[in-house]
């Protein structure tokens, strides 16, 4: 009996291009949805464009015109790209739609009827300069928790906590560096807590992956705190029913519109929306970066279960992209928007290299330049491309384009190809895109070192129905491959199919045999990527590459020189260096610092191995007061630059420096 399955991936926000990082979900969702439909079950693939928020209305007003026309120009953008990537979708909505807006006024009201809405008066942010209440993502300032500076303002990227945007250490706001005020108002707020024994029961049946187990513990240890659901005008979303000047934030509205393309889909097709979308009859998977875990985990769920919807069977969450290991990068041009890559490289070659990478963990790809043109030259180009166009011609053009029949030898080889099916497929169920790769690859060389002993260039001179024989074999293991592939690299797969003159090839046709069969003109399948390609698109991504403004960055409150002279640096050498337990990002180093030992944390993992700071000579911060961290306690700072994550370089001293002497 076939499966009845949908998916949706995390929705686009309407702010900004799509680039090749958003692309690392977008592939690994379509190969997945293929992959199913491949093999017979009835797969739905919604998304939609993520049209609310301060900050679209922002940027609409900067431009001078309306968010609805910002928003629209943005989905006609987007969809474009995500078709040339040949991500397909049954139905690609916008979060600004009738459906959406109908279904979170009943989630809303259902929440409310469930007394699992409160409200209460709140002390907001308020930028007395832009006249508006400041968003979680326009604030900056220093965690109330582990005091890293230059957090947004509703969650840290350094220790991973959560909060309050009026928690923050010296807030100001992103738009213009003003420092905010506190303006009282009253806030919806969704009382998650009241749903922690649902959310246990939906984690133990398997909501999410082992490996994200550690974060969901964390998260109720800390206690699960009530959600502002409502935002302040002025606001670009949708009315809060029976208020005059609050909407619904933009985090409320914007999973519900997964329901809302659904609903679209089904109103255009005249299906049961509710069949579809909450009957037991379909199962349903969301796929996520690990970004927005926090919502799509505790507040999603609750959302649903006290709405009176079914939760999805499970949430598949993805870690980050990396570009030759280290964060993408405007300046190194390695910050590659979709559109960019479409003007020089096929995207079937991107597909490829995300499949080989994807191992259906949260752990960071990385897309390592060398590697990826190496990469597809010699597996797509090499070996799946240089099958066919080894054989296809020369049968086409020798042997009147028609397939013989398998020997023993031959059929050995076929069956052995086609044995491979369930390893395949349970590859394919896992995510684990990177194993079925090098299954595939192994594959390939089997057929590779058959044609090699055999050598139908040569055997075509004397033995032209041997040749028959061997050219039959490699074309019908040419299908077999084309199938495994055939999700990945869908328009590659098209063409073998018009070549070998077979109409849909799907996982019911592996054990299929191609015998005493006219083929077609062979057309080439793949190109040689250069690097002079590649190097032509980091060019362009560095002319077209957003470039930080003031607003997108503001500058800190001054400072006097005075301020300045209170700093004491002082040279310090790195004796031990550990990664700490619970934290994604930080270092524990111990210091010496002139025969006094001192230990400070560091957010650095990403940039540093452990093992490689032992012995280092850094400049320490050393008159930073301590601050007690979640971690343990931080007995100052050493100083780096860079913008984060990978982008960190630490400042050291030269090697004969001094522990404990000071920097001037």
């Amino acid at each position: 009996m076939p499966r009845k399955i949908v998916v949706t991936s995390a929705l686009y926000y309407s702010n900004g291009p799509i680039h090749m990082g958003h692309l690392v979900e977008s592939i690994q969702t379509d190969l997945w949805v293929r992959f199913q439909k491949m093999l017979g079950n009835n797969c739905l693939y919604f998304c939609a464009d993520d049209t609310h928020g301060t900050a679209i209305m922002i940027s609409a007003r900067k431009e001078g015109i309306t968010p609805e026309q910002l928003i629209d120009r943005a989905y006609k953008e987007h969809l474009t790209d995500l078709k040339r990537f040949l991500v397909e979708f049954d139905n690609y909505y916008t979060t600004h739609s009738p459906e959406n807006r109908t279904l979170s006024e009943l989630f809303f009201a259902r929440l409310r009827d469930a007394g699992s809405i409160t409200k209460r008066n709140i002390d907001q942010t308020w930028c007395p300069k832009c006249n508006m209440a400041l968003p979680d993502r326009f604030i900056r300032g220093a965690c109330p928790k582990c005091k890293a500076e230059d957090q947004y303002g509703d969650s840290c990227e350094v220790c991973g906590s959560t909060y309050q945007p009026t928690d923050l250490i010296n807030p100001r706001c992103a738009n213009c560096g003003t420092a905010p005020v506190l303006k009282q108002s009253e806030h919806y707020f969704f009382k998650l807590a009241d749903y922690e024994k649902q959310l246990r029961e939906i984690f133990a049946r398997g909501y999410i992956q082992e490996s994200v187990s550690n974060k969901l513990d964390e998260w109720f240890r800390a206690g699960l705190k009530d959600w502002d659901i409502s935002r302040d005008g002025p606001y670009f979303g949708f009315k809060i029913p029976g208020e005059e000047d609050k909407y619904f934030y933009v985090w409320l509205d914007a999973p519900i519109g997964y329901m809302a393309s659904a609903k679209n889909y089904c109103d255009k097709n005249n299906l049961d929306f509710n069949t579809i979308w909450n009957s037991p009859e379909y199962e349903l998977y969301h796929f996520i970066g690990k970004d927005i875990m926090y919502f799509h985990a505790l507040f999603w769920p609750a959302m649903l279960v006290g709405a009176g919807f079914k939760t999805a069977n499970k949430l598949f969450v993805h870690g980050f992209l990396t570009v030759n290991g280290q964060k993408m990068s405007k300046s190194r041009g390695t910050f590659i928007n979709a559109s960019t890559y479409l003007n020089h490289l096929d995207p079937e070659y991107l597909r490829y290299y995300y499949a080989s990478k994807l191992a259906g963990g949260i752990d960071d790809i990385d897309l390592s330049i060398g590697d990826f043109v190496n990469k597809i030259n010699s597996d797509l180009v090499g070996k799946f491309a240089n099958l066919a166009s080894r054989a296809a011609p020369m049968l086409k053009n020798k042997l009147s384009g028609r397939l013989g029949r398998l020997d023993e030898q031959g059929r050995k080889l076929v069956e052995t190809l086609a044995a491979a099916a369930p390893q395949v497929i349970q590859q394919y169920e896992q995510l684990n895109y990177a194993a079925l790769v090098r299954t595939i690859v192994g594959l390939s060389d089997l057929a590779d070192q058959y044609i090699e002993q055999h050598q139908p260039w040569n055997e075509i001179k004397n033995e032209p129905e041997r040749a028959r024989t061997t050219l039959t074999t490699a074309l019908n293991a040419l299908r077999i491959l084309t199938i495994y592939l055939k999700p990945v690299i869908p328009r590659f797969a098209e063409n073998v199919e018009r070549l070998l003159g077979v109409n849909n090839l799907t996982f019911a046709d592996v054990g299929t045999i191609l015998e005493e069969h006219n083929i077609n003109d062979f057309v080439r399948l793949f190109e040689r990527v250069t690097k002079e390609q590649v190097d032509a698109m980091i060019e362009e991504s560095k002319e077209t590459g957003e470039k930080k403004t003031m607003t997108a960055e503001p500058i800190k409150p001054e400072c006097t020189i005075e301020d300045f002279a209170k700093i004491d640096l002082r040279i310090a050498t790195v004796t031990q260096a550990e990664r700490v337990e619970g934290a994604d990002k930080l270092l524990r180093l111990q210091l010496d610092v002139g025969g006094v030992t001192k230990s400070v944390m560091a957010a650095i993992t990403l940039a540093y191995k452990p093992e490689t700071l032992v012995g280092k000579t850094v400049i320490y911060f050393a008159n930073l007061k301590p601050r007690q961290m979640r971690f343990g306690l931080s007995e100052g700072m050493i100083l780096a630059s860079g913008t984060g994550g990978t982008d960190i370089y630490l400042l050291t001293a030269d090697a004969g420096a001094t522990p404990g002497q000071k920097v001037s």
